[in-house]
C-alpha cells in the first residue's frame, strides 16, 4: 500500500474515528456490527486487519472478542491504543504494517475483518496477496468479512457529494467496475468495484462465499436525510437504522449500496 494512503490516514485518522459516529455513516457502521454479530461468535480469536483508530476493534473488546489491529497508519493505531486503554480494555496487539505484508502463521485467527484496505490497491496483484494472507492466517472454518467500496453506490452518492465530478466516462468506469482514482481524483488513492467483480475476486482467492450485504441498506446515498433525522427525532433515527441494517443482506439492496460487505469461510 503506497506512502500516498498512509499519509492521508496518519492526517485525519482522529477524524476517521468519528466518521461512522455521523448519522449517515451510522449505517455502515451498524450494519457491519450486524454481520459480524451474526456470522462471528465473540471470544474468538480475531484480526482487525485496516484497523484505522479502532472503531471496530473498541466495540468487538467489549463485547468480549480477543482482537489484534493491524494497520499502516501508525498514528491511528495511536489514537485506538490511547482510547482502549481509556476504557480499560486490552488488546491483543497492536502492528503498524501494510495489508499486504501479513506475517502471522497460518491458522492464527478465527475471523478477519478486513474494512478498509481493499479500497486503496489499485493493483489486482496486491489484492489477490491480501486475500491470499487471509486465507491462510484464518483457522478452518475461520470467517473473513471483507469491505469493497461499490463503483454501483457512484450513482447515487454522487447527486449530494460531487455531481460536477460526475461524467459519461466516470459512468463508464463504475460500470465496469475496475475504477482507480489518484489522490488528485479522489480523497486518497482509491481502488472502486461492483459487486460482481468483488465476490469472484474473493472466491477466486479460494474462500467461500457464505453472503454479501450492502453495507448502507436501503439507506444509501440518503446523507443529509438521515443526519436532519438523527437531529429531529432520534427515536424514528433509531428504528431507521435498525431496520437498515437487520435488512442489509437483502438483494434488493446490496447491489447498488455504497459499501460492500462479504463473508467468507476458509473451508480447509
Amino acid at each position: 500500500m503506497s506512502q500516498v494512503v498512509k499519509d492521508y490516514y496518519n492526517m485525519n485518522a482522529k477524524n476517521e474515528f468519528e466518521r461512522l459516529n455521523n448519522g449517515y455513516s451510522n449505517v455502515e457502521f451498524q450494519s457491519t456490527m450486524y454481520l459480524i454479530e451474526k456470522y462471528i461468535k465473540n471470544s474468538t480469536c480475531l484480526l482487525d486487519l485496516g484497523s484505522g483508530p479502532g472503531r471496530y476493534s473498541v466495540e468487538l473488546l467489549k463485547k468480549g472478542y480477543n482482537v489484534t489491529l493491524l494497520d499502516l497508519s501508525d498514528k491511528s493505531l495511536e489514537i485506538a491504543k490511547e482510547r482502549i486503554t481509556s476504557l480499560s480494555l486490552a488488546a491483543d496487539d497492536y502492528i503498524v504494517s501494510s495489508a499486504t505484508e501479513i506475517m502471522f502463521k497460518e491458522n492464527s485467527f478465527d475471523a478477519v475483518l478486513c474494512l478498509g484496505p481493499m479500497y486503496h490497491l489499485l493493483d489486482e496483484n496486491d489484492r489477490e496477496k491480501v486475500l491470499s494472507g487471509i486465507r491462510k492466517i484464518l483457522k478452518p472454518g475461520g470467517t473473513a468479512i471483507i469491505a469493497y467500496i461499490n463503483s454501483y453506490g457512484l450513482f447515487r452518492s454522487s447527486v449530494t457529494e460531487f455531481p460536477e465530478d460526475f461524467t459519461s466516462e466516470t459512468l463508464i468506469q463504475a460500470v465496469k467496475g475496475n475504477m482507480k482514482l489518484s489522490q488528485d481524483e479522489s480523497f486518497t488513492e482509491t481502488f472502486f468495484t461492483n459487486p460482481k467483480s468483488a465476490l469472484k475476486e474473493v472466491s477466486n482467492s479460494g474462500l467461500k462465499i457464505i453472503t454479501y450485504a450492502g453495507a448502507e441498506s436501503f439507506l444509501s446515498g440518503l446523507h443529509y436525510q438521515m443526519n436532519d433525522l438523527k437531529e429531529s427525532n432520534p427515536d424514528i433515527y433509531n428504528k431507521y437504522i435498525e431496520l437498515a441494517s437487520k435488512n442489509c443482506e437483502l438483494e434488493h439492496y446490496r447491489e447498488t449500496t455504497e459499501h460492500l460487505l462479504i463473508v467468507a469461510r476458509n473451508e480447509l
